[in-house]
């Protein structure tokens, strides 16, 4: 349930004023603060420096060093609060004039004949990078460019950060019942942006992800299908380490004809978008939030559910993927 109340007002207040001295400083140098900060978070929560070096051993523990596996996870925390900058000032500095500034497109010409075709298409990123900035860069641009997100718990900062990326252009959605509005949108030629790395629990399908099986949403899928639309997979990578720089890039585009033909469509692209996740994060994997329970559902287990009322019950399922793109 989202939080509200004196308490809640008074760390939005505190939050805002955070954000107001964020902006005081030049991005590149609260860059590098936020690097400083993340050894400091190491420090005082352990535990999540830890997930980062479990998951990360998991995962790629047979073809990297501990040393170089302990590297990345401390590059990880990093990215996570070098991201948190990004969030608060990228919106304010990119626009139609600058964005060229701090972007570079990387082989773009496929993409952008599928974004501007009008057909509409699904956005597909992960918890990697900069991973808003591709959805301020289209909606500056001009493209209709709507974004599926898993609400703040803290209240008065949600209704925040909704209106302050509907100023810029992004029009984001509640995951919760989100299915609905997404479709007219694709259907209408709008884009439509997920993170596709969210645990889906013991109802969503499992597929492949660094060797492990990992729950995910079957919305992505679902969506693509109900509107013929690509499912476009790519990532906005800081290229410069401490500074503002990023390339933005298109790991894979699946297209409807490609799943026509399969015998379960719905796992056949969520393992496809899965895969092309998994290829970009192994290219530079200190900018994944490796802290992130990605595995946490496993096929077999289910978790023990609180006891709630029926309606509250509905209302809280989730039904599509979390967060912008």
């Amino acid at each position: 349930m989202p939080r509200t109340g004196p308490a809640a007002w008074l760390l939005y207040i505190a939050l805002r004023l955070v954000f107001a001295l964020i902006e005081i400083f030049p991005i590149d140098r609260n860059l590098r603060t936020a690097r400083w900060m993340a050894r400091i978070w190491a420090r005082i929560l352990p535990r999540h420096y830890g997930r980062a070096v479990d998951n990360l051993q998991a995962s790629l523990g047979r073809e990297l060093s501990p040393g170089e596996l302990a590297r990345i996870a401390r590059e990880s925390l990093e990215s996570a609060t070098m991201f948190a900058i990004e969030a608060v000032c990228l919106p304010r500095l990119i626009n139609a004039f600058t964005w060229h500034r701090y972007i570079r497109l990387v082989d773009s010409d496929e993409p952008l004949r599928q974004i501007i075709s009008g057909r509409g298409a699904m956005l597909v990123t992960a918890h990697y990078g900069s991973f808003e900035l591709v959805g301020h860069l289209l909606a500056c641009l001009g493209f209709d460019v709507r974004a599926v997100m898993r609400p703040i718990d803290l209240d008065y900062a949600n209704r925040f950060i909704v209106r302050a990326r509907r100023r810029h252009g992004l029009i984001l959605y509640n995951k919760r019942g989100a299915t609905e509005h997404a479709e007219e949108a694709l259907r209408s030629g709008a884009l439509v942006g997920f993170i596709g790395d969210q645990d889906a629990g013991s109802k969503g399908v499992f597929v492949d992800f660094f060797g492990r099986p990992a729950s995910a949403y079957k919305s992505i899928a679902l969506l693509a299908m109900a509107a013929e639309v690509p499912v476009i997979v790519g990532y906005a990578r800081r290229v410069t380490s401490g500074k503002a720089r990023y390339e933005v890039a298109t790991q894979r585009i699946i297209q409807p004809e490609e799943w026509k033909q399969q015998a379960d469509p719905i796992r056949w692209i969520t393992q496809a978008y899965t895969m092309a996740i998994e290829e970009f994060i192994r290219a530079e994997p200190g900018q994944y939030w490796w802290l992130h329970r990605r595995w946490k559902s496993q096929p077999g287990v289910r978790r023990r559910r609180k006891k709630v009322s029926p309606a509250v019950d509905s209302a809280e399922t989730p039904t599509n993927a979390e967060n912008s793109c």
